[in-house]
């Protein structure tokens, strides 16, 4: 095994992914959030490559080095679960145990609920398998939060695809804190909500100072992984919000699957993914989704961005499972 994170490139199903991969024995392949990358994983691979794991993280369709489709219905989660799946054939596997964060877990949800031959089990980080669509309904969200829900905002073409990419830096410090566990407005989390004719990033600041586990030279990194892609650094993680309501009308035929293969579940309970709509009665019907839930684990002070604010606790969740799972 190697001690060093290699990088290079795929081709699945028409589109060039980069992935980073360390490690050898049992694919688990990692699948990153809004707006990250590989390196979101960057605590995650020398913990799981040493327990005799091959761990793989691409950036997904859109996002930092890998290639950006132009056309916004090129996003659907059918789409995503096609590269994961794909992703996984091209490296030489049958299978695989898919994690995924963010977005990355409506994608790991939906590839288990679909493909359980190829997913032989499954963790999601801060979102829980709200299935069959993973995301509800933009209409739903529009109700329960009006128009200056963020998911609602993003739809607009170039509105936030500029804004972020004005200062990709600002960007990337602002989500970061502005939705973790170290921002003091998140002791009781609360759904992003921009103000009418205001900026997108409105509710999250520019920071006074990082927290101690994210430093100026990951913001750094950030910034250099996306900027391949200049003006439209962002565009292609925003098209997958564009197709939230496209995922809702396509995956209507899954309606009444759950997850058959083992699973986990990890989240922070300063997270806003836990205020929003619903999720609470997701996660009270956790073991009738996935009949075969190895745990739940909520941590007390994380926010969104559970694998790099609580590395430890994930990595020590992440080994316990994977550790229960049958060859």
């Amino acid at each position: 095994m190697t001690d060093e994170i290699d990088h290079r490139f795929v081709e699945v199903n028409g589109v060039r992914l980069h992935v980073a991969e360390q490690g050898e024995g049992p694919l688990v392949l990692l699948l990153h959030g809004f707006p990250e990358c590989w390196y979101s994983w960057r605590h995650q691979f020398g913990p799981l490559a040493a327990a005799g794991y091959r761990v793989v993280a691409p950036d997904q369709r859109g996002y930092a080095r890998s290639e950006q489709p132009p056309d916004v219905d090129s996003y659907t989660l059918p789409h995503l679960v096609g590269d994961a799946i794909g992703l996984i054939r091209a490296l030489g596997e049958e299978q695989a145990v898919v994690v995924g964060h963010d977005w990355g877990a409506p994608v790991a949800w939906a590839a288990a609920m679909m493909r359980p031959d190829v997913v032989r089990a499954v963790a999601g980080l801060s979102v829980p398998p709200a299935l069959p669509a993973g995301t509800g309904s933009l209409p739903m969200s529009r109700q329960a939060y009006g128009d200056g829900f963020y998911q609602v905002v993003f739809q607009e073409e170039g509105r936030a695809d500029a804004e972020f990419a004005r200062d990709p830096a600002a960007t990337f410090r602002r989500l970061l804190v502005g939705a973790s566990g170290d921002n003091p407005a998140n002791e009781k989390p609360g759904p992003w909500i921009v103000p009418e004719g205001g900026e997108v990033l409105a509710p999250y600041p520019e920071p006074g100072r990082l927290p101690g586990w994210l430093s100026e030279r990951d913001v750094e990194v950030f910034v250099r992984e996306y900027a391949g892609h200049g003006e439209r650094a962002f565009t292609g993680g925003l098209n997958w919000y564009r197709n939230i309501q496209r995922n809702h009308e396509l995956l209507t035929a899954f309606a009444g699957r759950g997850i058959e293969v083992p699973a986990l579940y990890v989240g922070g309970d300063r997270d806003l993914v836990q205020a929003m709509r619903g999720v609470d009665l997701v996660l009270g019907a956790l073991d009738r989704i996935a009949p075969r839930l190895h745990d739940s684990v909520v941590i007390e002070g994380c926010g969104h961005w559970t694998q790099q604010e609580r590395p430890a606790e994930v990595n020590a969740a992440l080994l316990d499972f994977l550790s229960a799972l049958k060859p």
